[in-house]
């Protein structure tokens, strides 16, 4: 096998593909989750083709209309030698969601799901946002940008963060980030309890 399609074949699975596979392999069609989303056939069909954008509150609902979690969604390797499982997450073995369409992907920097609390390591490109409009979820979130600028929106408050600002929400008040810039934007996520 030559280089080029080693390195193809321990590509993330793009994010349209998993719920198009989790659909199928749940016996669930198209409409019937269309019907438990209140998303359209088309829209869905979209989203499994790669060819539209699908944001956190919309796999949020697939998912929950498929019965899983968006932990579910996290590709890679999440390797580690047996005294690193539970304490230590490697550079190269961090499993990755890549929101496809959407500019952002995010990384989970937390060995495992079992704790009280999560970090994930989020890439939002130029123009990219967690979503079109503000939504809501549960537990508490916090953030760290660690470069490029970030424009938060809690409710009716709007902010515009920098490098080594910090910030802290719940998650329960309509929220919404997106990268304003010219540049890619990486915050360092921490979500309690697990909510991924």
């Amino acid at each position: 096998m030559d280089g080029v399609n080693e390195a193809n074949a321990s590509d993330p699975i793009p994010v349209g593909e998993q719920i198009r596979d989790l659909r199928k392999g749940r016996g669930v069609t198209l409409q019937a989750l269309a019907d438990a989303t209140g998303k359209s056939v088309g829209y869905l069909s979209q989203i499994e083709r790669n060819l539209s954008a699908v944001t956190i509150p919309v796999l949020r609902e697939i998912a929950a209309a498929l019965g899983v979690t968006l932990n579910w969604f996290f590709q890679g390797a999440a390797n580690a030698p047996v005294g690193e499982r539970d304490h230590v997450v490697r550079a190269g073995n961090r499993r990755r969601l890549d929101f496809a369409g959407t500019g952002m992907i995010e990384e989970l920097l937390s060995p495992n799901f079992s704790g009280t609390f999560e970090m994930i390591l989020g890439t939002f490109q130029p123009g990219a946002s967690t979503a079109d409009e503000q939504y809501a979820g549960s537990g508490e979130v916090g953030g760290y940008v660690v470069s490029g600028k970030l424009e938060l929106t809690v409710g009716d408050k709007v902010f515009s963060l920098g490098p080594d600002d910090a910030f802290t929400y719940a998650s329960s008040e309509p929220h919404r980030c997106w990268n304003p810039g010219d540049d890619e934007t990486v915050v360092l996520w921490v979500l309690a309890p697990p909510s991924y």
